[in-house]
C-alpha cells in the first residue's frame, strides 16, 4: 500500500472520528474500501472469554451480535489468545479455522487478523478477507495495526466491564507457580514494561512530528549517556544494561520504520508504539537467548523514547511495597527494582535455577516463576499475593484468602524472630555431628547479612554480579577496592571468591561472544577467561591486591579438565609473582559442576586445595535438562538415586584425600536436601543468607545416627525411583524435623 494511500486512509479516519459520530460499522467500511478488501470485521471481547462480532463490511449483517467465538477458537480466537498477527493466504485450510454458517464467509480465501490491544490487554480482533488467495503486504499489515490502535475505545466500551478490563479483569485469579525465593508478601501490582497507550494517534502534518521525534531521540540519548557517566560505584545504584540500550538507540534500522510511520500520518508517540509492538510480537517467537536479550533492549528503548516524547506523562509511581510482575527479568533489572523498593516478584519465564531467582534469594525478596498469563491478567494497582513458600500467585484475592495470607505472613515474621536466637548456637546435629553453614553473596550490600544470619563465612562470592550491576568489568583498582571491602566486612571469616562466571544468561553490555544455540554449555565462565587471559589476569591481580596480606581463597568455575585447572592456576601464580603485596595464605580450588571432571578427581585433588560442588549446573548437565526451562524445573531431582550415588562417591574420595569439600548450589538452602548431604558426608554447605537459620534449625534437630541407616536402606530398595524426596520427607516429618 503506497504512502499516499496510507495518508489518505488515516486522514479520512481522522475526519470521521473528529465528527464524534463514528461507528464501528463506518470504520470497517472505510478500511475495507481503502485496503481493497471485500470483508473487514471487528470482534470485541465479552466476559467469559467470548469474542463477539461487533461490526462487519462484507459478511452477513445479521451475524453481528450473533457470531461468537471463544478465545482460542478459530483464527480470530487464536489471534486473541496469542496476541500475534495471522496473515493467511488460505485461511480455511488453517488447522484453527472454524466455520460459522451465519456469516456467509465461505467464498473468502485469504485473511489478515490483528489483535486490538490496550495496555497489554487484548480487547478484540480486527480482520480483513478477500476471495483471492494472497498474503497481505507489510504495508497493509501496518495499516491494519494502526486502525486497531484507533478502535480500542469502541471495542472496550461495547462490552461489559470485565471485557473492558480484559480477561476476568475484576475477579480473583490464582496461578500455580514455582517458588523461586521464600516468603509471603501482599501488595499492589506493578507491571514491568507496562506503558500507556498514546493519547493522540493521528497527526495533521508529518513535519512537526518528525521534528518532535528528533528532539526526543536527542534527549533520550543524552539521558542514557548521563546514566552511564554518573553511575555510583560498587553497584550501589544497580542499573539496567545501559550500554546495550545506547547501541540500540543509535541503530537506524527500526528508527527508519518509526519515521516512515510518522510520514504515513501517525503521531511520533503512535509510531514508536506501533513499531515497537510489531517488533516485539515478531521477536517473541524467537527462542535464541541472544536475540531475546535484544528484545529487552528494544522494550527499554521504546519506554524511554515515549517518556521523552510525552511531556505530560505522569511521574514514575511510588513502587515501595509493590509486587513486580514481569514476563522476563534479568539480574541487573532485578537489582534496579529492588533498589527502588519492590516487595516481591513474579516472573512468567522464571525458574528456580535462573540467576534472577538466585539473586532474589540473595536479596531475601519473595519471588515466584512460571505463572504464565499473569502479565495479561493483571492491572497496575491490583492487589496481589506472592506465595514463595508453596508457589502461587494470586491476583485480586477474595477477602478470606487475603486475610489468611496476612496471618501467614505475620506468622513467618514471628518465626524469623524466634530463629534469630539460633544465630550463636553451635552448628551441631542432635547426635553431635558438627556442620558448617556459609552464605552465598555477590554484592557488597549483602555483607551485613553475614552477621545477621550467623553464617560462618562466604562460601561463594559471585564476582560477576557486582559487575553486571555496573554494566561493565571495572579496572584492576576498582575491582581490588570491591574485594577489599568484602574481606573487611567478613572480619577474618572465610570468603571464597569465584572468578568471573559470565556467559549463558549473564551477559555484560559489551558481550561480543558468539551466538550459541545452547549457551549454558557454550563459551562461558572459565572458558572465556582462558581464551581471553587478559581479563582473567586483571581479576586475579585485583583479588591479590584486595587481599593485601590476608587469607585469600580463589575458586575457578566450569572446569572441565585437569588441564584447564592447571592453566588457570598458572595464570594466578604468574600474578602472584608480579604483585608486590601477597596474601598471607592463598588457597586455590575448583567448582565441580561439569560431569567430565568426576573421572579426574584423584589427579585433581593432588593439585587443588579445596573443591566445591556446584549442584545447580551439575544437576542440569547430568540430566541434560536446562535449569532455565520452567517446564523442566521439577522433572529432575538432586534426591534421585543416581545423584546421591555420585555425591557419595565424591564425598568418599574427598575424605580419603583429606580434601575440604563443600556444596554451594541451591540444594543447600533446602532443609531436606541439606540433611541428606550431611548424611552423605558433605558437612559444609553454602546458601543464600535468608536460608541459613532455617537450615540450621532443621539440622540441629537431626539425629544422623537414626537417619543414615534409613537413607541407606531406602537407597538399596528404591534404585529405580526418579526421586526419593517423598519417602525422605515422610521420615523427616515423623521425626520432627522442621521445614521439610
Amino acid at each position: 500500500m503506497a504512502l499516499t494511500s496510507t495518508r489518505r486512509l488515516l486522514a479520512r479516519l481522522r475526519a470521521l472520528m473528529a465528527a464524534g459520530t463514528a461507528q464501528l460499522s463506518d470504520i470497517v467500511a472505510l478500511v475495507a474500501g481503502e485496503l481493497v478488501a471485500e470483508v473487514c470485521s471487528a470482534y470485541g471481547l465479552r466476559g467469559g472469554e467470548i469474542l463477539e462480532l461487533r461490526a462487519t463490511h462484507g459478511l452477513n449483517a445479521s451475524a453481528v451480535g450473533r457470531t461468537r467465538l471463544r478465545v482460542g477458537e478459530g483464527i480470530v480466537g487464536l489471534v486473541a489468545a496469542t496476541g500475534q498477527i495471522l496473515n493467511l493466504a488460505d485461511a480455511q485450510n488453517h488447522p484453527s479455522f472454524v466455520y460459522r454458517p451465519e456469516t456467509g464467509e465461505e467464498p473468502y480465501a485469504s485473511m489478515l487478523a490483528v489483535p486490538v490491544r490496550r495496555a497489554g490487554r487484548t480487547l478484540g480482533v480486527l480482520a480483513v478477507q478477500n476471495r483471492a488467495s494472497r498474503r497481505y503486504t507489510d504495508d497493509e499489515v501496518e495499516v491494519l495495526e494502526t486502525v486497531a490502535m484507533l478502535v480500542t475505545d469502541s471495542l472496550a466500551s461495547g462490552g461489559d466491564e470485565a471485557a473492558a478490563k480484559g480477561f476476568f479483569g475484576t475477579v480473583a485469579r490464582h496461578f500455580e507457580a514455582a517458588a523461586l525465593s521464600a516468603g509471603i508478601v501482599l501488595g499492589p501490582a506493578l507491571l514491568h514494561g507496562a506503558r500507556r497507550a498514546p493519547r493522540r494517534l493521528l497527526a495533521d502534518r508529518p513535519e512537526p512530528e518528525l521534528a518532535r521525534l528528533d528532539l526526543a531521540l536527542a534527549a533520550m540519548r543524552k539521558d542514557l549517556d548521563a546514566l552511564i557517566r554518573n553511575q555510583l560505584p560498587d553497584g550501589e545504584a544497580p542499573r539496567d544494561v545501559m550500554d546495550a540500550t545506547r547501541r540500540v538507540a543509535a541503530d537506524q534500522g527500526w528508527l527508519r520504520r518509526v519515521q516512515a510511520a510518522v510520514r504515513g500520518g501517525l503521531t511520533a508517540e503512535a509510531a514508536v508504539h506501533q513499531v515497537a509492538s510489531d517488533v516485539r510480537g515478531r521477536m517473541r517467537q524467537i527462542v535464541d537467548p541472544y536475540l531475546r536479550e535484544r528484545l529487552a533492549d528494544l522494550e527499554d528503548l521504546a519506554d524511554r523514547l515515549l517518556v521523552s516524547l510525552d511531556a505530560e506523562a505522569a511521574p514514575m509511581p511510588d513502587v515501595a511495597g509493590a509486587i513486580l510482575i514481569a514476563r522476563r527479568l534479568g539480574p541487573a533489572q532485578l537489582l534496579e527494582w529492588h533498589a527502588r523498593g519492590v516487595a516481591g516478584v513474579a516472573i512468567e519465564e522464571g525458574s528456580a535455577g535462573g540467576h534472577a531467582a538466585i539473586l532474589a534469594r540473595a536479596l531475601g525478596l519473595p519471588a515466584v516463576g512460571g505463572a504464565r498469563g499473569a502479565v495479561e491478567a493483571a492491572s497496575s494497582g491490583d492487589e496481589v499475593v506472592v506465595d514463595g513458600e508453596e508457589g502461587a500467585l494470586i491476583l485480586r484475592p477474595e477477602s478470606g484468602v487475603r486475610d489468611a495470607y496476612e496471618r501467614a505472613a505475620q506468622t513467618r515474621v514471628l518465626r524469623g524472630v524466634a530463629r534469630a536466637r539460633l544465630r550463636d548456637v553451635p552448628s551441631v546435629t542432635r547426635d553431635g555431628t558438627p556442620f558448617r553453614l556459609l552464605m552465598n553473596a555477590g554484592l557488597p550490600q549483602e555483607m551485613p547479612q553475614l552477621e545477621a544470619s550467623g553464617a560462618d563465612g562466604i562460601g561463594l562470592f559471585r564476582t560477576e554480579i557486582a559487575m553486571m550491576a555496573r554494566g561493565a568489568v571495572p579496572d584492576v583498582t576498582e575491582q581490588a577496592a570491591i574485594y577489599a571491602r568484602i574481606l573487611d566486612a567478613a572480619g577474618g571469616r572465610l570468603v571464597v571468591f569465584r572468578t568471573l562466571d559470565l556467559g549463558s544468561d549473564k551477559l555484560l553490555p559489551d558481550h561480543s561472544g558468539p551466538r550459541e544455540e545452547n549457551p549454558a554449555m557454550g563459551w562461558r565462565s572459565l572458558r572465556v577467561g582462558l581464551d581471553r587471559p587478559a581479563v582473567l589476569r586483571r581479576q586475579l591481580r585485583a583479588l591479590l591486591l584486595g587481599a593485601a596480606g590476608r587469607k585469600l581463597s580463589v575458586m575457578f568455575p566450569m572446569v572441565a579438565t585437569l588441564g584447564e585447572f592447571r592453566q588457570a592456576r598458572a595464570l594466578l601464580m604468574a600474578e602472584v609473582a608480579r604483585v608486590s603485596v601477597r596474601p598471607e595464605h592463598l588457597s586455590v580450588g575448583t567448582m565441580l559442576e561439569v560431569p567430565a571432571l568426576l573421572w579426574q578427581i584423584p589427579a585433581l585433588m593432588a593439585e587443588c586445595d579445596f573443591i566445591s560442588i556446584g549442584s545447580n549446573d551439575l544437576v542440569q548437565f547430568i540430566f541434560a535438562a536446562d535449569r532455565g526451562t520452567a517446564s523442566l524445573a521439577e522433572r529432575y531431582d538432586l534426591l534421585s538415586p543416581s545423584m546421591l550415588s555420585l555425591l557419595e562417591e565424591v564425598s568418599r574420595e574427598a575424605a580419603a584425600n583429606a580434601m575440604p569439600l563443600s556444596l554451594c548450589g541451591e540444594a543447600a538452602s533446602r532443609p531436606l536436601d541439606a540433611a541428606v548431604l550431611l548424611a552423605l558426608g558433605i558437612c559444609q554447605l553454602s546458601m543464600s543468607a535468608s536460608s541459613v537459620l532455617q537450615v540450621k534449625e532443621s539440622l540441629c534437630a537431626l539425629d544422623l545416627n537414626a537417619f543414615r541407616p534409613f537413607l541407606d536402606g531406602l537407597r538399596r530398595t528404591a534404585a529405580a525411583y526418579g526421586s526419593l524426596r517423598e519417602p525422605i520427607a515422610a521420615w523427616a516429618r515423623d521425626h520432627g524435623l522442621p521445614d521439610v
